[in-house]
């Protein structure tokens, strides 16, 4: 069957237009690729530039980044940037397991080089939490906080390959992140002599790959759960257990995580309240079993100003009680090393009360607290 004449016809006038400019189309779409992106805004060239150091009157002052999710690095440069430019010489910084190694022994050190390098231009000193179990590392059907026991020994190897690799850059690293919670735990009962034989295990291992590096056992999360709670165990009550366990001689410090929630910084400990001093009493927990020249290191801490949050506190009182608990980690309390608050910026807003914890919006605006920190920690208040 031949095409009708009508057909060939137009075919021939297509090919008599097209062929005195063959040359012209070709490189007009060899040149396509480089018109698209000549139209999309032009991208900043990062540098990690001169070396900074941490202008502060209070050595203790930290915050915890949240920069595991931040793409762009010019927005990792300039958060760094800002805590250095507030008087913090310290940060607390995540580093999913999950994340970098999604496959066994396979290790992608791309995004947590770039940030550590650049705290480190700006002076920084990194305390890094390692969790987040990779999907090969556990059951199907199961969360990224939950890892049986046969893996214990798999997060082991990551963490000697982390300290390993970050040698002479990161001296603290944190064994898991508030164990004491069922959410945390896998959604399974929270298990302090587990924990313990995943912390001895990790123990020796980041000790293998660099005995200098400083251990911490996790943060546990503050709650007063009553006694067999589906969903927390008391962390004082976990802490000691830690111990019976044999815990001690496993971990060269504590992570502590103490909010202040609607309560003043100088609020007095007890078993039965959860405030900022409720500190005091997990150090005496290491004190009575033989570890009070062990150091404290607080990971997560402050006060919320949101305006409709029954746990948040007025803008002004937020301020007050984030200087006074700073100052009171210097001043009174020999053995805390920092005090990292909760948290500095987020990478995009959460549209809740959570938002209402940062120093600095995701635009990098800053908020009041952010500038009276400045002000204290830099000699101005």
């Amino acid at each position: 069957m031949h095409p009708p004449d009508w057909l060939r016809s137009l075919g021939h006038a297509l090919r008599q237009l097209v062929r005195p400019h063959a040359a012209l189309l070709l490189r007009l779409f060899l040149a396509l690729p480089l018109l698209l992106l000549a139209g999309r805004p032009p991208q900043p060239v990062v540098r990690l530039g001169p070396q900074q150091t941490v202008q502060t009157n209070n050595p203790a002052v930290g915050v915890h980044t949240r920069l595991t999710d931040e793409v762009e690095e010019w927005k990792i440069k300039r958060t760094l940037e800002m805590v250095r430019e507030m008087g913090a010489p310290w940060i607390v910084e995540y580093f999913p397991w999950g994340y970098y190694e999604r496959e066994k022994g396979q290790f992608d050190w791309a995004h947590p080089d770039l940030v550590v390098n650049h705290a480190l231009r700006q002076g920084l000193t990194v305390v890094a939490r390692i969790d987040f179990v990779p999907e090969w590392a556990r059951p199907e059907k199961t969360t990224f906080r939950y890892l049986p026991e046969e893996h214990f020994a798999d997060y082991a190897d990551f963490l000697y390959a982390f300290v390993k690799h970050f040698a002479g850059r990161i001296h603290y690293v944190i064994v898991w992140n508030e164990p004491n919670l069922s959410f945390e735990w896998g959604y399974r009962l929270p298990d302090p002599a587990a924990y313990t034989r995943l912390l001895k295990l990790a123990y020796a291992r980041a000790k293998e790959a660099d005995p200098t590096v400083t251990v911490l056992a996790a943060g546990l999360a503050p709650t007063l759960a009553p006694a067999g709670s589906e969903w927390g165990m008391n962390d004082l009550e976990f802490l000691q257990r830690m111990y019976d366990a044999g815990a001690r001689g496993s971990f060269d410090g504590l992570a502590v995580h103490a909010y202040g929630w609607v309560f003043p910084a100088d609020d007095p400990p007890a078993p039965d309240v959860i405030n900022y001093r409720r500190a005091e009493l997990i150090h005496a927990v290491m004190a009575r079993n033989g570890d009070g020249d062990l150091p404290c290191f607080v990971t997560e801490a402050g006060w919320n100003d949101n305006r409709r949050w029954a746990k948040a506190v007025p803008s002004g009182l937020r301020i007050e009680y984030t200087l006074r608990a700073y100052d009171l980690a210097l001043q009174d309390w020999p053995w805390c090393r920092m005090v990292a608050m909760w948290a500095f910026r987020y990478p995009w807003p959460a549209h809740t009360y959570q938002d209402d914890f940062a120093f600095v919006n995701p635009e990098f605006i800053a908020k009041p607290i952010y500038s009276q920190v400045q002000r204290h920690a830099r000699g101005g208040w």
